[in-house]
């Protein structure tokens, strides 16, 4: 990926189609502005409306995923606190990334002031990458569990430890972000300027995009290669399982979860593939800098991005009953019971029963292997 990280990437879309690097800037500024389709209102309340609901989805189905691993016993195990990491990453970027970005789309320069200029990239750049770095964790600890038929479960400290370790690889790797910025007034024309928040290399241009290509590769091919490699031997090995009968319900609820994980890293892929591919051609094409409705291109291959962000806690209730059964738990209200259930004490009853029924599964807990969710 370039310099800034995929959470950051509207914002330098915009910090790129307003600098200034010579006199005829001013005009390059006119000329992109009749091609910037963001500027109109109808474009405006749909990029609202977009943003709003993957902010909304993202904070509530993350939030909701944090609690329930947190709540109920019989989620925590090894995988959903890798889990759970992934949705604490997810809510970083619902918060800090998506109000920001839409924020500087809409009034076309940066209004936040010097010290989030240097936070928030930093802070986006961290998340993504901890998305990443979590994602292919899960996919190598459930390959050696499977794979190598490893039933021994990870401690609980050992998995905090690597959760740990993944922050501080991530905040390594997003911290370019923070040191190589700049913040001050553009002067577009006499008696116009604006604020503007972005890269500021050390040496030649070319620093940034040697950085940006490393960042491709590190985000999302080497990734993807590991993460598939990991998948396509663990399906392989649950495909030819022949075991015990005894051994059967594990080995069903081993291949439900591949299922759901491995339609996780899909649905990762595909959302970022629009970005990283019009990323790559910025890269490697400046003059696309320059295109007609850049930024109106820029900004829906963000917001196809950030969708991976809100889709995992779907997944994990349309695919997983644990999670659904947790969900259902958490979200049950009156309203919603009253048009399924009886009303009163029977409707108490039902949801007693519920509760009761998820902490039961707490005393299997401790029988969960590390694969299981």
């Amino acid at each position: 990926m370039d310099g800034i990280n995929a959470a950051n990437s509207s914002l330098r879309a915009e910090i790129l189609s307003n600098s200034v690097d010579s006199p005829d800037t001013a005009l390059t500024h006119s000329l992109l502005e009749l091609g910037d389709s963001t500027r109109l209102l109808g474009v405006q309340v749909i990029l609202i409306l977009a943003y709003s609901t993957i902010i909304l989805l993202g904070v509530v189905g993350n939030s909701v995923v944090i609690y329930v691993v947190c709540r109920f016993k019989t989620l925590r195990t090894v995988t959903n606190f890798f889990i759970a990491n992934l949705a604490v990453a997810d809510l970083l970027v619902n918060t800090l990334c998506l109000p920001f970005t839409l924020a500087y789309t809409l009034l076309g320069e940066w209004k936040f002031g010097q010290v989030l200029c240097f936070t928030l990239p930093y802070a986006q750049g961290l998340a993504v990458h901890v998305s990443t770095v979590t994602l292919n964790v899960i996919a190598l600890d459930r390959h050696r569990c499977i794979v190598y038929h490893l039933e021994t479960r990870m401690s609980k400290d050992t998995c905090f430890l690597i959760i740990a370790i993944t922050w501080v690889i991530s905040a390594v790797l997003a911290s370019p972000l923070a040191i190589f910025r700049e913040y001050g007034m553009v002067e577009l024309s006499p008696g116009e300027s604006i604020e503007v928040c972005g890269e500021k290399w050390p040496g030649s241009s070319t620093d940034g995009t040697l950085y940006s290509i490393s960042m491709l590769l590190l985000q999302y091919v080497l990734p993807l290669a590991v993460i598939s490699f990991a998948y396509i031997r663990i399906w392989s090995k649950l495909r030819n399982h022949v075991g015990p009968a005894e051994r059967n319900d594990r080995h069903r609820r081993r291949r439900k979860t591949t299922k759901m994980l491995v339609t996780m890293v899909v649905v990762f892929a595909v959302s970022w593939l629009p970005f990283h591919a019009f990323q790559l051609a910025i890269d490697i094409d400046s003059s696309v800098l320059v295109m007609r409705d850049f930024r109106l291109l820029y900004t829906v291959f963000h917001i196809v991005a950030m969708c991976s962000t809100f889709a995992n806690p779907i997944l994990y209730g349309w695919m997983n009953r644990n999670y659904r059964s947790a969900f259902i738990a958490v979200f049950r209200c009156e309203q919603r019971l009253d048009s399924v259930h009886p009303k009163g004490r029977d409707a108490a009853a039902v949801r007693n029963k519920t509760v009761k029924a998820l902490e039961a599964q707490d005393a299997l807990a401790t029988h969960l292997s590390a694969t299981d969710v």
